[in-house]
């Protein structure tokens, strides 16, 4: 496995919560920054979260107290909790491994509507 590979998307009410999840292999965990970033139809892509093999976080202000970025080191897995759900959050989610690599996943998507 070379790519990071992401899983738990879907269909979610405003309001409602999803989990992300991302499996990489040993290597690729053990010694890089893994992040959430997201791409909208006409935007950029732009950084949700990361957190570094350190176990230090940071969040987009746009999702700050409702995200939670966590990583299982034994599991070579990052997380990303979702809480509070809104429309605008609906997006390709991407995973993200590195620095000091430069990985990307496939990107699962991710759509907040009633």
């Amino acid at each position: 496995q070379v790519q990071p590979v992401e899983s738990g998307g879907g269909l979610v009410q405003p309001g409602g919560s999803l989990r992300l999840s991302c499996a990489a292999s040993e290597i690729i965990f053990r010694f890089n920054t893994m992040g959430w970033y997201r791409r909208t139809p006409g935007k950029q892509r732009e950084l949700v979260a990361s957190i570094t093999s350190g176990g230090s976080t940071n969040y987009a202000d746009s999702v700050k107290g409702r995200f939670t970025i966590s990583r299982d080191n034994a599991k070579n897995t990052v997380y990303l909790q979702m809480t509070s759900l809104k429309p605008e959050d609906t997006a390709v989610y991407y995973c993200k491994a590195g620095p000091p690599a430069t990985m990307w996943g496939q990107g699962t998507q991710v759509t907040v509507s009633s």
